[in-house]
């Protein structure tokens, strides 16, 4: 059985520019560099850029997307120095929780929120979408 997400590996096109953006606009911890990519951390998750030519430079048509969480109390910032780097706002946030959904250096749909499952689930309960069965 699966334990848990080991990493996520983002393709982009121009590692500097994305290296910038992931370790200064988003603030994730550097762990190591190389020519073809690099490793970032957000927390104790792991994320992989590798450099790639061919990589999209425009958002997917659907909701496909990376959640990073953020602390309510740094959350303003974190919104302001990804506006201030110039990311794109691709949605309003539909969920409790404060979100700010963005486009990352390649195309990337990504997202800071301030909730958990936790969180999702207990206004889920409150406000159940059609159709929901809760598991446990």
């Amino acid at each position: 059985m699966v334990e848990g997400v080991s990493h996520i590996t983002l393709a982009v096109r121009d590692l500097d520019r994305s290296f910038a953006f992931y370790s200064e606009a988003l603030g994730l911890r550097v762990v190591s560099r190389w020519d073809g990519g690099a490793y970032l951390a957000a927390g104790e998750d792991s994320i992989t850029l590798i450099l790639d030519p061919g990589t999209r430079d425009c958002p997917l048509p659907e909701g496909t997307h990376l959640a990073f969480f953020d602390s309510p109390k740094s959350f303003e910032a974190a919104r302001k120095r990804l506006r201030d780097a110039g990311a794109p706002v691709w949605q309003d946030s539909p969920t409790e929780g404060r979100s700010f959904y963005f486009v990352g250096s390649d195309g990337h749909t990504l997202e800071i929120y301030t909730s958990s499952l936790a969180g999702r689930l207990e206004a889920d309960r409150c406000n159940s979408p059609t159709g929901t069965r809760f598991y446990s």
